[in-house]
């Protein structure tokens, strides 16, 4: 490539169209590529169905308990004692 300044048959053009920083302008440069990365993080939402099923046992207890019933009797016996003694 030629760094140089473009010249024209025209002075007063060339100082217009090619004038740059340093008052000519040169042809550009091409650079290599730079590659930059951009990370980005999507959510995504992903719903869950968990069916439940509640069971409920029931347990009945029966607890027996015992009341004793009482009786009562009495009985009267009569006994007759001689002591030897003999009627006649």
């Amino acid at each position: 490539m030629n760094p140089r300044c473009i010249e024209n048959e025209n002075p007063k053009m060339n100082m217009d169209m090619n004038m740059g920083v340093n008052g000519c302008m040169c042809p550009p440069i091409y650079e290599c590529p730079e590659e930059k990365v951009c990370e980005r993080y999507i959510v995504h939402e992903v719903p869950h169905i968990i069916p439940i099923h509640t069971k409920m046992v029931n347990h009945h207890i029966y607890r027996h308990t015992y009341t004793p019933c009482f009786t009562y009797q009495e009985v009267d016996t009569c006994e007759n004692i001689n002591d030897g003694c003999q009627m006649m």
